[in-house]
């Protein structure tokens, strides 16, 4: 089992994740604030973008494949290297439905 350091930029927080875990689950055993809900990769709720490593992220269902590449979804995503990454970012599609869903003003 290989473990891995998670840095998240805006917070300077660091842990330590196994590939066996996901970074939720192990921020919610560090006590971390880390927002989420669904725990099953749809709701995007834990988005994160990833500035620097690699996650493996299989069951990532609401995020496109180009933006797992960029983005990741922390209830789901397991590192597979040393991470730095954003939280609270989410991918571009999530913006344009904000934008595209979001009454007309008058």
């Amino acid at each position: 089992m290989a473990e891995y350091t998670v840095e998240f930029v805006t917070t300077d927080e660091t842990i330590t994740v196994s590939d066996k875990q996901t970074i939720l689950s192990r921020c919610i055993e560090e006590g971390l604030a880390q927002e989420y809900s669904c725990r099953v990769g749809m709701c995007l709720a834990c988005s994160a973008r990833i500035v620097e490593g690699e996650v493996t992220q299989p069951a990532a269902r609401g995020l496109t494949g180009e933006e797992a590449e960029e983005y990741a979804l922390t209830c789901m995503a397991r590192p597979l290297s040393d991470l730095t990454i954003d939280r609270g970012q989410y991918p571009p599609s999530i913006e344009d439905d904000a934008t595209t869903t979001a009454p007309a003003d008058d």
